[in-house]
């Protein structure tokens, strides 16, 4: 099977897939905007939300890239299961991870030993457990949406997160939602990841 397809700007295009699971939306809105990076750099790029799509073969597929919310230090559920049914063939791909989480929080606090752990459960875990060769992995921002939690979650994280939300400057994107994404991070990821892939 042909991986490479059609000419974009004088090269061959290069077939990918991102397969992401989301908790509050914002690995969704990820994908989409890496997505959108890597099909600007003559990439054709299948985006697949696993919680509404199986995904039944990645054979045409050069570039695979997985990305799950973190939720109760979890992975999200459907995420995992793509990496256990996949792991073996990712042998034969170029794979890279990301994880929308709380990290940005962490880093405003100059909090090392929680970005480590958030690390850890977020590539270092699954790794470990898949024996993965991520070409590349992004931790990025998330998004704590207090309105689609139920009430003890909600109480537990606004424990947990309000105050810390306050004290290091983050706004509402709108009433009880808190977007801690870094968009200008999320693309120099992307366009760094369609160089990789091509190198």
């Amino acid at each position: 099977m042909q991986l490479c397809k059609k000419f974009g700007r004088g090269r061959l295009k290069m077939n990918g897939i991102i397969v992401y699971g989301t908790h509050f939306g914002a690995t969704k809105g990820t994908a989409e905007e890496i997505a959108k990076i890597l099909r600007d750099n003559d990439f054709d790029v299948k985006l697949v939300n696993v919680q509404e799509e199986k995904v039944k073969d990645i054979s045409e597929y050069e570039l695979v890239i997985v990305g799950s919310s973190l939720a109760n230090c979890k992975w999200n559920r459907p995420a995992e299961d793509f990496v256990k049914k996949f792991h073996k063939e990712f042998e034969h791909k170029k794979l890279a991870l990301f994880v929308s989480s709380v990290k940005t929080i962490a880093e405003r606090e100059a909090n090392m030993e929680e970005i480590a752990n958030i690390r850890k459960i977020a590539f270092d875990d699954k790794i470990a457990k898949f024996n993965l060769k991520p070409i590349k992995m992004g931790l990025f921002g998330g998004i704590l949406d207090y309105n689609k939690m139920g009430f003890f979650t909600r109480k537990a994280m606004e424990v947990a997160f309000i105050s810390r939300l306050q004290n290091n400057g983050f706004k509402e994107a709108e009433p009880g939602v808190y977007d801690l994404r870094d968009w200008d991070e999320i693309r120099s990821w992307a366009r760094e990841l369609a160089k990789k892939t091509r190198d």
